[in-house]
């Protein structure tokens, strides 16, 4: 361990104690859309790797999603909802403008101690979430927290666009985290980083400040998601390869200590190209895009819970969470288990 790491080694560590996930039942295959627009499975399939995604019906809210994925976590951690002390949600697609999708998740669960906010930071909304409570559990000023990434893209997605609407799904994860003194446990280092200049590579326009609800739209697709393809995927290879480059030097680790790496899900090929350049083997790759699609901040914990439930992470294991989304924002978690 460099000595670096060693004089910023807190007395307590945050680790995971219980995960969970929930996805509408309703599915949306390859098929399915090529009868709403010019597409096919095979196009689909070798541009994105995604072949199925799962789509929230009217009562399914972003808050609903978070709710379920949160009881899921909670049972698993044995940790009381009337125990929990915060709860962040990561979403950007929030229950309503406000009050927050968390005070509604509180409000669900009973969780009354709670102080609870949402985290605005699309794809990376998760990670940065994790390192958010990583400090406050760290500090010893709070013991456990919820972290939930969650989100009801198909409610923004225009299914006239070929090129994003083939791309989202819904669902929800969750996470508790609680206070340790085991130093061979928890979250070793997070990172985060953002890049305003880019925000046009993703984004949703409307409706907020610039374009409010009561002035007309000069281009009425501004309600829905807009993607630049080509500037997306040479971002997201770099950043993401850069960002998991900077967490294995801070925390004096090599490749060969990674025993698995979730990504959030984007695109196969994206993923594919930046383990590729790490060097990582696919069986270090978790992979579930093709099941879910683009679930945004809910990706990571979705993937973290199948992995767990798929038993792909062991005792002592080093495992790396990133992502990287609109912003730009990317960011990574270093865990061990």
């Amino acid at each position: 361990m460099n000595k670096e790491v060693i004089e910023h080694t807190p007395v307590y560590r945050a680790i995971i104690t219980g995960h969970g996930s929930f996805v509408p039942a309703k599915k949306l295959t390859n098929e399915d859309l090529s009868k709403m627009v010019e597409t096919s499975d095979e196009w689909i399939t070798t541009r994105t790797g995604i072949k199925t995604r799962h789509i929230a019906n009217d009562k399914e809210t972003t808050a609903y999603l978070a709710t379920e994925a949160a009881k899921n976590a909670l049972e698993k951690a044995n940790l009381e909802a009337k125990k929990v002390e915060i709860i962040i949600v990561a979403t950007i697609t929030p229950e309503m403008v406000f009050p927050s999708t968390a005070a509604f998740v509180q409000q669900a669960l009973g969780a009354k101690k709670a102080w609870v906010f949402d985290l605005s930071a699309a794809c990376s909304g998760f990670v940065y979430g994790l390192s958010i409570a990583q400090q406050f559990l760290e500090s010893g000023r709070y013991k456990n927290a919820l972290v939930i990434g969650a989100e009801t893209l198909t409610k923004i997605t225009n299914w006239q666009d070929r090129a994003s609407c083939i791309l989202f799904g819904d669902g929800a994860g969750a996470v508790v985290l609680e206070q340790s003194k085991d130093g061979q446990k928890g979250i070793m280092y997070s990172t985060m980083s953002t890049d305003g200049n880019c925000w046009e590579a993703l984004n949703c326009q409307a409706y907020g400040s610039r374009y409010p609800a009561d002035k007309k739209l000069d281009d009425p697709t501004k309600i829905y998601m807009q993607i630049k393809g080509r500037e997306v995927y040479q971002q997201a290879v770099r950043r993401i390869v850069s960002t998991i480059h900077k967490c294995l030097k801070k925390c004096d680790l090599t490749m060969d200590d990674i025993a698995m790496m979730i990504s959030h899900q984007m695109n196969a090929r994206i993923i594919e190209s930046a383990a590729k350049r790490l060097k990582l083997p696919s069986e270090k790759v978790f992979m579930n895009i093709a099941e879910y699609g683009n679930t945004s901040a809910a990706s990571v914990p979705i993937a973290f819970d199948e992995c767990i439930r798929g038993g792909k992470i062991k005792h002592g294991d080093i495992v790396i969470f990133v992502a990287f989304g609109a912003g730009l924002t990317w960011g990574a978690n270093i865990v061990q288990f």
